[in-house]
């Protein structure tokens, strides 16, 4: 079984601020990972990557907030939607961006 394709999706949040949500469906779990779910989500402002959510093989789930990296605890693939657009809705907030 080849990786299925479940969510690609941009999401433009204003000029020079976007996400990019990328999740397959893969035969095995990534080394690190649990499930069988591979994903990339990112919110770029300005050019820049200031949050990102991905599961890279070897590191498991995990998130990236500027340049700290911490754990990401993975329980389906709707709830890291909603809670990579929750981190979004907060960095917004503190950075001043509506």
């Amino acid at each position: 079984m080849k990786a299925d394709l479940l969510l690609r999706r941009r999401i433009v949040f204003g000029a020079g601020r976007y996400a990019d949500l990328l999740v397959w469906r893969v035969p095995r779990p990534v080394p690190g990972s649990r499930h069988v779910y591979k994903y990339r989500f990112a919110y770029v402002v300005e050019g820049v990557c200031v949050l990102r959510y991905d599961n890279e093989a070897g590191k498991g789930d995990h998130r990236h907030l500027g340049a700290l990296e911490s754990p990401y605890v993975f329980t389906t693939p709707e709830q890291l939607v909603e809670d990579f657009l929750d981190a979004i809705g907060r960095w917004n907030d503190e950075h001043g961006h509506f």
